[in-house]
C-alpha cells in the first residue's frame, strides 16, 4: 500500500468528489455532506503515514512512484515526495477537513457540488505538490483552477463574476509562459523529469529567461507585489470555505514553484536577480502591511496581511541561508493555519450578521466570548507572538537577513510593527467596547461544530509555535540539499 500512498491521497478526494456528485440535487444534501467528510477525513488519515513512514535523514525523494504515461514525449506519471513537500500535503488534507466541517449548515444550495469541488481540488493541490515531471506537474496545476474558478463563481458575493475573471486571467496567463519554459527544458534534458532538470547546465542568459518565465506564473500565485491585485478581490467575493483554501494552499504553491524550480535548476540567475526578489518581498511586507491598515472590509484586511506575510516567504529565500529558507517554509505552513483560522472566524460572524464590514460590529465579545477567545489568539498568531506559529517563521527569516544585510533584517521586522497594528486594530473594533447596535446584541456563542474546527486550529497554531521541531527536523535535510544546489553554479 505504500508504494501507491501518493496515488491514493491524490485519486481517494477526487473519485470521493465524484461520489459526492453523484449523490445528485439538494434533496440528498446531508448525503453529500456525509460523504464529504468521510472522504476528507480518510484523505487526511491517509496523509499521516507520508508523515510517520517518512525517513529524515536523507534528501532523496520518497514514495516514489514512476510509470509510462506518454511515450512518445518522454512524459511519465511521476511523484515522489521530499521534506518541503510533505508538510504542505499534510497542510493540504487538514486545511479541506476543517473547509468541510465549516461549511456544514452554511451551504444550503448546490451542496453536492459545493464539497465535490473542494474534494477534487484537494486531490489536484497534493498532485501539485507530488509531481516530478513536469507535464504532470503543469496538468495539476492548472486543473486545480477550475473547482476554484466554479467556487467563486457560484457560491461568491455579489461582485463575483468580475473577481472569478480576475483571478483565472492572472494566474492562467502566468502559467502559460511557465509551460513554454517546461518545453524548453525538455529539449535540454530530453525529457520532463524534474530531477534531472535539477542538473542541467544553462548559460546565465538561458537560466534568466527561465527565471522570468518561471516568475509570470509564481509571483502571480504567491501572490507577490505588483501582481497582487486579484487576490483582495478573489477573497472577498469567495465564499469562506473559498478564502480558506485560497490563502491557506493556492498561495503556497507559488512559493513552493520557486523551490522545486527556480533555486535549484537556475542557481546563477536566482542569485543575479535575488536583489529585485528581495526587493519586491520587502515592498509586500512594508507597503502591503500599511494598506491592510486602512481597510473597513474583514477579508480584505486578511487578504492584505496575507500578501505582506507571504513576502516573509520570498525574502527567507531568496537570502540563500538555512535560517531563511527554513524560516520561509515554516511561515508558508503557519500562514495557512492562522490565515485560514482568520478567514473561518470572518465566516462565523458572517453568518450570523451577514456583513464583513468592520463598523457593523463592536462589542462582539459580549455576546460571544468562547468565539472571541479563540479569534485572540489566532489574531495574536497572525502579529507574531511568540509561542504561536506566526512568530517561529517571522524570527528564522529576519535572523537569516541579518546575516546577510542588517537592514534587510530591520526593514522585515516592520510586519511586527504593521501586524500587530491592522491585525489588533481590527480585532479591537470588531470584538471590544459596548454593544455596538441591535444586530450584535442577537448574537450567540461559537456552536459544537464551530468549537470543533476552532480548536483544531488553535492546537496546531499552539504546537508549532511552542514546539517547532516536528515541522523542522522533516524539511532540514532537503532545505540542506536545495541550498547546496542553489549555491552551486551551472554555468
Amino acid at each position: 500500500m505504500l508504494d501507491h500512498l501518493l496515488s491514493l491521497v491524490i485519486f481517494l478526494p477526487i473519485l470521493g468528489g465524484v461520489a459526492v456528485l453523484a449523490t445528485g440535487g439538494n434533496r440528498q444534501a446531508d448525503y453529500a455532506r456525509q460523504i464529504s467528510l468521510a472522504v476528507a477525513a480518510l484523505t487526511f488519515l491517509a496523509t499521516l503515514p507520508l508523515y510517520s513512514g517518512y525517513n529524515t535523514g536523507t534528501h532523496s525523494m520518497q514514495f516514489m512512484e514512476d510509470y509510462a504515461w506518454i511515450e512518445a514525449f518522454h512524459i511519465r506519471y511521476r511523484l515522489g515526495i521530499d521534506g518541503i513537500s510533505l508538510l504542505l500535503i499534510l497542510l493540504t488534507s487538514f486545511s479541506t477537513v476543517l473547509v468541510i466541517i465549516s461549511a456544514w449548515r452554511v451551504i444550503d444550495t448546490k451542496v453536492a457540488q459545493y464539497h465535490a469541488a473542494f474534494l477534487i481540488m484537494e486531490g489536484l493541490m497534493i498532485g501539485v505538490f507530488s509531481a516530478l515531471d513536469g507535464i504532470l506537474f503543469y496538468v495539476f496545476w492548472e486543473a486545480m483552477l477550475v473547482p476554484m474558478f466554479l467556487i467563486i463563481g457560484l457560491w461568491g458575493g455579489p461582485n463575483r463574476v468580475y473577481a472569478t475573471v480576475k483571478f483565472f486571467l492572472y494566474t492562467f496567463l502566468g502559467s502559460v509562459l511557465m509551460l513554454v519554459a517546461f518545453i524548453y527544458l525538455y529539449f535540454k534534458a530530453g525529457s520532463f523529469d524534474i530531477l534531472a532538470w535539477h542538473d542541467l547546465k544553462l548559460g546565465l542568459n538561458e537560466q534568466i529567461l527561465i527565471f522570468f518565465a518561471f516568475f509570470a506564473a509564481f509571483a502571480v500565485k504567491v501572490p507577490m507585489w505588483p501582481v497582487h491585485t486579484w487576490l483582495p478581490d478573489a477573497h472577498v467575493e469567495a465564499p469562506t470555505g473559498g478564502s480558506v483554501i485560497l490563502a491557506a494552499i493556492m498561495l503556497k504553491m507559488g512559493a513552493y514553484g520557486y523551490l522545486r524550480f527556480s533555486l535549484p535548476i537556475l542557481p546563477d540567475a536566482s542569485h543575479e536577480l535575488a536583489w529585485l526578489m528581495i526587493s519586491l518581498s520587502l515592498i509586500a511586507v512594508i507597503y502591503i502591511g500599511l494598506v491592510a491598515l486602512v481597510q473597513d472590509d474583514m477579508k480584505k484586511l486578511i487578504a492584505y496581511s496575507s500578501i505582506a506575510h507571504m513576502g516573509f516567504v520570498t525574502l527567507g529565500f531568496f537570502i540563500f541561508n538555512t535560517q531563511g529558507i527554513e524560516g520561509g517554509i515554516v511561515q508558508m505552513i503557519s500562514h495557512g493555519f492562522v490565515s485560514g483560522a482568520l478567514f473561518l472566524c470572518v465566516g462565523v460572524m458572517y453568518d450570523r450578521l451577514h456583513s464583513r464590514m468592520i463598523k457593523d460590529y463592536g462589542g462582539v465579545a459580549n455576546r460571544m466570548p468562547i468565539f472571541a477567545s479563540f479569534m485572540m489568539l489566532f489574531a495574536m498568531a497572525n502579529a507574531g507572538l511568540p509561542g504561536t506559529s506566526g512568530f517561529v517563521g517571522e524570527f528564522l527569516v529576519i535572523l537569516g537577513a541579518f546575516q546577510v544585510n542588517v537592514w534587510y533584517a530591520v526593514a522585515a521586522a516592520t510586519t511586527l510593527v504593521f501586524g500587530a497594528a491592522y491585525t489588533l486594530w481590527m480585532y479591537k473594533r470588531v470584538l471590544f467596547g459596548e454593544v455596538a447596535n441591535e444586530q450584535v446584541d442577537k448574537l450567540t456563542d461559537a456552536t459544537p461544530r464551530e468549537i470543533v474546527f476552532l480548536s483544531l486550529l488553535a492546537f496546531v497554531v499552539l504546537l508549532m509555535g511552542l514546539w517547532p521541531f516536528p515541522f523542522l527536523d522533516v524539511m532540514h535535510a532537503s532545505v540542506d540539499h536545495l541550498l547546496q544546489q542553489a549555491m552551486t553554479s551551472k554555468l
